[in-house]
């Protein structure tokens, strides 16, 4: 019997002692790679605003965040104001996400002044392999969803809820999940209060 539990006590010494091992490792590799991966991330996204704000000489004077509550969740914008290289006002890139599909779906969608779509680009995706790439691309300015120009004041849905904007074949969920981040990344962007740093305005006029 003694055997036993002398055998049992060293069993569970060694495996607590290769958890705290293991454990020490995989602490020692996060701290390795996080510095890293948030260099990567906001390399991507300053990148990505530059893309959805027509490739300007900008500057990105100031970010926001904006809550609001959607459907009773409170739901977390950023807004980045930009300006060129007088300090003029060009508008923002504002990151919104919104449940898709397979999952969560996050876009950067670029504004100007007035309010009108500039570009956009898929940050996350968790649908479908294939649907993600497909939204990147379907309402680009070339693309049968093209939405570059418009003016969300009047809520962009798809022809099949009534809209203007076709949906990604065979992917209704995901162009409709799509636009909603679209929508709510506009009424961010007129959430801003007025700021004197960078001209910008708290209501941003609408076609």
């Amino acid at each position: 019997m003694k055997k036993l539990e002398s055998s049992i006590t060293n069993m569970v010494v060694v495996l607590v002692g290769v958890a705290i091992i293991t454990g020490c490792i995989l602490a020692y590799v996060n701290n390795i790679t996080e510095g890293p991966i948030k260099e990567q991330a906001e390399k991507t996204l300053a990148e990505g605003i530059k893309a959805v704000m027509g490739g300007a000489d900008l500057t990105v004077a100031k970010d926001d965040t904006v809550k609001q509550t959607i459907n009773g969740k409170e739901t977390t914008f950023v807004v980045h104001q930009t300006v060129d290289a007088k300090k003029q006002p060009l508008g923002a890139a504002v990151e919104s996400t919104t449940s898709g599909f397979g999952g969560d779906l996050k876009v950067l969608v670029g504004f100007n002044t007035n309010g009108d779509i500039l570009g956009y680009t898929i940050l996350q995706t968790a649908e479908t392999p294939g649907l993600g790439a497909k939204a990147d691309k379907w309402f680009q300015k070339e693309g049968k969803g093209n939405i570059i120009g418009k003016n969300p004041s009047n809520p962009l849905t798809v022809k099949k809820d009534g809209g203007t904007v076709d949906a990604i074949t065979a992917s209704t969920i995901t162009s409709r999940a799509f636009l909603k981040a679209v929508n709510q990344a506009y009424q961010a962007y007129k959430a801003i209060p007025i700021d004197g740093n960078t001209a910008a305005s708290s209501h941003h006029p609408t076609k």
